[in-house]
Formats: structure tokens, sequence, C-alpha cells
């Protein structure tokens, strides 16, 4: 059985990756995504445990001395990080597992794992961005230009990824992305062949 891998996703807030990722994983069920724990509140629709694990700082706190995160990062005044249990444990069994995470834990987790596969969504323009962050209708004005001042910032640190996608057209960027896991699945490091001796 092939290890799995871990699958890094970063992007400004606003750029798509949800919608991006939802769709990719239908089309490749073997892909698991992992849960972050955040002391961010949570927003309307979402559910504890499935789109976050929402802990209070205290508990997050906890967490980072107990070495419990394989990343972390404060963004928008919240704590965000990635348990590395639930990521060892899936790896393990064969599984691939998909990180969605802002640049500050993505550039941690390529430093700690350089063999995870590492690709930053990338808005069209900054005026696309602002209008799909307004669009959105969840987020409160403050954060949003927060979120828009450090868009910019983000998007210098793409370089430092293996691969980026610009999501101008959603289906483009879904197919891209499919397109660079099935490349480094075909890695023949990571495709052991077997043959046996036909008698």
């Amino acid at each position: 059985m092939s290890q799995g891998r871990i699958i890094i996703i970063s992007g400004p807030s606003g750029v798509g990756k949800g919608t991006v990722l939802r769709q990719v994983m239908a089309h490749n069920p073997l892909l698991q995504f992992s849960v972050s724990a955040t002391t961010r509140p949570i927003r309307p629709g979402e559910i504890d445990g499935v789109h976050y694990h929402f802990v209070d700082k205290s508990r997050f706190e906890e967490m980072l001395k107990n070495n419990e995160l394989l990343e972390h990062a404060v963004y928008a005044d919240n704590y965000y990080g990635t348990p590395e249990k639930a990521v060892d444990d899936a790896l393990i069994k064969g599984i691939s597992v998909v990180l969605e995470i802002d640049v500050q834990g993505a550039l941690q987790i390529m430093e700690r794992r350089p063999d995870a596969i590492s690709i930053f969504i990338a808005p069209p323009s900054l005026t696309e961005l602002r209008r799909r962050l307004k669009g959105r209708g969840d987020t409160a004005e403050q954060i949003m230009q927060e979120r828009l001042r450090v868009a910019p910032h983000e998007c210098e640190i793409a370089q430092k990824y293996q691969y980026t996608v610009v999501n101008n057209d959603l289906q483009q960027a879904v197919a891209e992305v499919e397109a660079i896991l099935t490349a480094e699945a075909c890695r023949s490091q990571y495709r052991k062949l077997q043959y046996k001796e036909e008698n």
C-alpha cells in the first residue's frame, strides 16, 4: 500500500478555495479533508467537527504546549492549527490528506514535511477578490478590509509553493488541481511497481 501525501491548499480569503476543493474531492473519494482547529466564531451553516474544530483560546494554547499541532497560525486575531495525529493516522493508511490553510501554516508544513504537495489558489485580480468577498455576505466590513490588506502579501508568497492555480474559471481551476494530483501520483518514488516472474 502506498503512503498517503499531505496536500496543502492556500490562497487569500474569498478566492474560492473551498468551492474548488469541494469539486476536486467529489471526484476523488480517496482524499480526506483535514479539519483544522480554530478559535474564530462559528459562522452560519458551519458544523463543529466538520468545517472546523471550534475551541476556545485556552484549549488551543494547551494543544500548542503539548505539540499536538502540525502547524498553527494567527489570522485576523484568531488561532488556526492542524491536529497532527489525525493527519498521520490517515497517511499511514495510504489516504492523502488535504489541508486548506493560510500561508503562515503552509510554510511551516513545507519545512517540516518537504514531501507535501503545495498548491496556491490565486485570484485573477484584487478587484475580483474584493467583489467575491463582498458577495459572500458573511464577513464584517472591518474583517473584509483586513483580508484585502493582507492578500497582496499572500500572493507574493505563492512563489514558495510548487504550484499556482489562478481561479478565474472554476472548472478550469478544478481541472488544473486534479491534473497536479494526477501527476504527483505518477511520480516514480510513490508508484511502486512489483512484478512476479512468469513461469
